[in-house]
């Protein structure tokens, strides 16, 4: 008897195939919401150092693991400017490039022509007013300083308006630099209540979906969680894990009510986690309380995007996601100097009182004038009206505060404590560059000096910036970041979404790349002053 062969046709076996194999558009674009929705995800004072520290921690398929496991994860990122402070960090992030491209330096400058009573917030704006818990002192936030386009604008427009862009965090300077202009919304805390807020900037009331969020109970949840009392939220919840579930239960309610992810175009929204920064200055990044609270977003992270699968038409497979930080941090002057690690506190508030001294005999001998605004370093800021009322030029002035400012900081350096060796016996500052060399180019053709190129801003009025070989405290346990060292320029990042290839990279990347890339990919312009590049190195064919 012939053995017959059965041959089914070649479509029946293209069917077959397509139903086992999930479908993967041959190319994204925007336009035809492919992906679906866009996260730019930033964890606050998060070195680059901590998933790999921490990395047998992370249980999670969905947390951390969604990027060390299932993505694209790069291990050595790193910022290319001096300034590492959290408004200019969320600002490289959102536009793709430096300060020198997208003005913020800093949280906040001295701007007389705005107030000669306070320096100005980085996000402040007095043509607005605060929606929702604010202090009779609060003014209105916006995007205004910001100097360049961000990714979500240009999303915004290349779709005439229909992509939805959104921007949350604990503070506000992350949820609005980071999502620009032209965003949808921006929301944060009031520190005191706990409450979320934004700005008239973006309409004249709240949506109705912040206030229900405000009104559920879930502020009051969160306080319990995390054991502290009513009336300092920022400062007591923000510190402890709770306040992560927190805000991505936030993002959760965003995501319903402007059913981001459900449009024929993408959504961007970036989500700013800040827990990581208010505990980190108190604790520094080596205490157990700092890895705990790594250890929770984790599994947060995990439950939201976890969510997201479920809630984003096409789920996860249609969502695309950034991980990194707005900056690293330094370990802690008690912890160095246990180590037998050079570090040492100064006070900038003792340095200011020392230039004031110094300039005063150089300039107004036998007077008291105030020639020094109260400062944020890397910046020390001058008074320019002091210096005009006995006629000395910026030139000058600048050149004065630069010569005068190594011996102002040490002479407020304190004695080193019995036993700590690694204490220095003198401060050091290894370099001052004023404000007007950097801004003509007149910087060292050193690595060094492109970074000093990076960080600079319009803003800010007459200052120099200050390199020091020290660390500005005024505890042994606490810590701060605002040097153009690793370790306050090393953060992580990582990519999820079909369009990267899975893998661990070495390649020295940097933060400014995730807006580039975004918009290569999404075939959109990219942010008007971008600087970072299209890593094409961690895409697959075709993209």
């Amino acid at each position: 008897m012939q053995n017959v062969s059965i041959r089914k046709p070649l479509s029946a076996i293209l069917a077959a195939l397509i139903s086992i194999v999930p479908v993967v558009p041959a190319r994204a674009d925007v336009y035809h919401a492919t992906p679906k929705l866009v996260v730019v995800l930033v964890l606050d004072q998060f070195r680059g150092d901590y998933l790999e520290r921490y990395r047998d921690d992370f249980k999670t398929p969905s947390g951390f693991n969604l990027f060390l496991k299932r993505g694209a994860y790069f291990t050595d990122c790193y910022y290319d400017y001096a300034n590492t402070e959290t408004a200019a960090g969320h600002s490289s992030i959102g536009t793709g490039a430096y300060s020198a491209g997208h003005g913020i330096a800093l949280n906040q400058w001295w701007d007389l022509s705005r107030s000669t009573t306070h320096a100005v917030s980085s996000v402040e704006d007095e043509r607005y007013d605060i929606l929702g818990d604010h202090g009779p002192a609060d003014v209105g936030s916006s995007p205004r300083n910001e100097l360049a386009s961000t990714l979500g604008d240009e999303v915004k427009l290349a779709t005439r308006g229909q992509s939805k862009v959104y921007g949350i965090s604990l503070k506000d300077r992350a949820a609005i630099l980071t999502s620009g202009h032209a965003s949808d919304g921006a929301f944060w805390l009031d520190h005191d209540s706990g409450h979320f807020v934004s700005s008239t900037y973006w309409g004249p009331k709240l949506p109705e979906f912040v206030e229900a969020f405000n009104k559920s109970g879930r502020t009051e949840k969160a306080i319990e969680e995390a054991h502290a009392k009513p009336g300092h939220f920022y400062d007591d919840v923000g510190a402890n894990p709770a306040s992560v579930s927190y805000l991505l239960d936030f993002a959760q309610a965003l995501i319903t009510a402007e059913k981001l992810g459900k449009h024929d175009t993408t959504d961007v929204l970036t989500i700013s986690i800040s827990s990581t920064d208010i505990l980190g200055h108190k604790v520094g990044p080596d205490s157990p309380e700092q890895r705990a609270m790594i250890d929770a977003a984790d599994v947060d992270l995990n439950a939201f995007f976890t969510w997201l699968d479920k809630n984003v038409d096409g789920g996860m497979g249609n969502v695309w996601v950034s991980l990194t930080g707005d900056h690293g941090v330094g370990p802690t002057i008690g912890g160095a100097a246990a180590a037998h690690f050079p570090a040492a506190s100064f006070s900038v508030a003792k340095t200011t009182a020392a230039l004031d001294v110094a300039l005063n005999a150089r300039f107004s001998p036998g007077q008291n004038l105030k020639y020094m605004l109260s400062s944020s370093l890397p910046e020390m800021t001058l008074n320019p009206k002091t210096f005009e009322s006995v006629k000395v030029s910026e030139a000058v002035a600048e050149a004065a505060v630069a010569e005068l400012l190594p011996a102002a900081v040490e002479s407020t350096v304190p004695p080193a404590p019995t036993g700590a060796v690694g204490l220095p016996t003198r401060a050091i500052v290894r370099n001052v560059y004023t404000k007007l060399a950097i801004q003509a180019g007149q910087v060292p053709p050193t690595p060094e000096g492109r970074i000093i190129a990076n960080s600079y801003s319009p803003y800010g009025g007459w200052y120099v910036v200050m390199e020091p070989g020290i660390y500005e405290q005024g505890q042994l346990t606490g810590t701060n970041h605002y040097t153009a060292y690793s370790y306050d320029r090393h953060v992580p990042l990582g990519f999820f979404g079909w369009p990267f290839a899975v893998g661990t990279y070495h390649q020295r990347v940097a933060p400014v790349d995730i807006a580039v890339t975004f918009a290569s990919l999404l075939r959109v312009n990219q942010p008007t002053n971008a600087v970072g590049n299209v890593l094409t190195f961690a895409l697959k064919p075709g993209q």
